[in-house]
């Protein structure tokens, strides 16, 4: 593997760019590169390697963020294959039943990631698609998330954001604290006006959340109640899974 004068390898230069995006998930060009410790020249030459592979992506702002082939290797991982595998069974029980969609997200240090989402004919406008990316502090996803996540990872993800928060959610600290006493988080009119986010964690070791479960609903439907315990009912049976999967 060919090194620079300074003799970094290429990878080890590339990891360092990835390191400094799990920190800040969005960039500029140039503040990327300087806060990855690289020359100028070398490290315009490798995020245009990087971005030609898919590694990274451009924002709507033009900002760097991580890009869309890191989330398909990862998806090849063993832990994301199986759960996967464990939630897609109980996730077609809650479609059936609610008929709107259903999907199952993780957090990153982007916000929410959308791993998997089945929809029906005729369900509520949801802008959430398989492999993109949800604000944590809009989404019901990411109250549940951020709520049965240890505080390390909450500090880490919430850092780098703080101004942000306090300008669009800052009632966000009481909401966790709610998400995390009543087991669930319910979100009404904030990414669309006509809908309601209603979402469970997915409990793992030391009871931290490894993925949400969630269905988007029409804003006032009466039976969110049902919706509810479909969702838990169907939480505790991917957790189960997944501990049948461990052993």
């Amino acid at each position: 593997m060919a090194n620079s004068s300074s003799g970094d390898a290429v990878l080890d230069r590339a990891m360092r760019i990835l390191a400094v995006l799990e920190v800040h998930p969005s960039l500029p060009a140039g503040e990327l590169i300087d806060a990855a410790g690289l020359p100028r020249t070398t490290g315009y030459r490798l995020l245009r390697t990087m971005r030609a592979h898919g590694l990274l992506a451009a924002s709507d702002s033009g900002e760097l963020v991580l890009g869309q082939r890191l989330w398909e290797i990862a998806q090849g991982a063993p832990i994301s294959r199986t759960l996967r595998a464990a939630a897609l069974p109980f996730m077609q029980d809650v479609n059936a039943v609610v008929r709107q969609t259903t999907q199952l997200a993780v957090l990153d240090d982007q916000g929410v990631l959308i791993v998997e989402r089945l929809s029906r004919h005729g369900a509520v406008i949801n802008p959430a698609e398989v492999a993109t990316t949800m604000p944590a502090h809009l989404t019901s996803m990411g109250h549940v998330l951020l709520a049965h996540s240890p505080v390390h990872v909450v500090q880490r993800w919430w850092a780098p954001r703080a101004a942000q928060i306090q300008e669009a959610r800052p009632q966000l600290h009481r909401e966790l604290a709610e998400a995390r006493t009543r087991g669930h988080a319910q979100l009404s009119g904030v990414i669309n006006a006509e809908t309601t986010g209603v979402s469970v964690p997915v409990l793992g070791g030391g009871g931290h959340a490894v993925a949400a479960l969630t269905v988007v609903v029409p804003r006032d439907a009466a039976e969110i109640p049902q919706f509810l315990m479909a969702l838990q009912t169907a939480g505790r049976g991917i957790t189960r899974a997944l501990e049948g999967m461990s052993h």
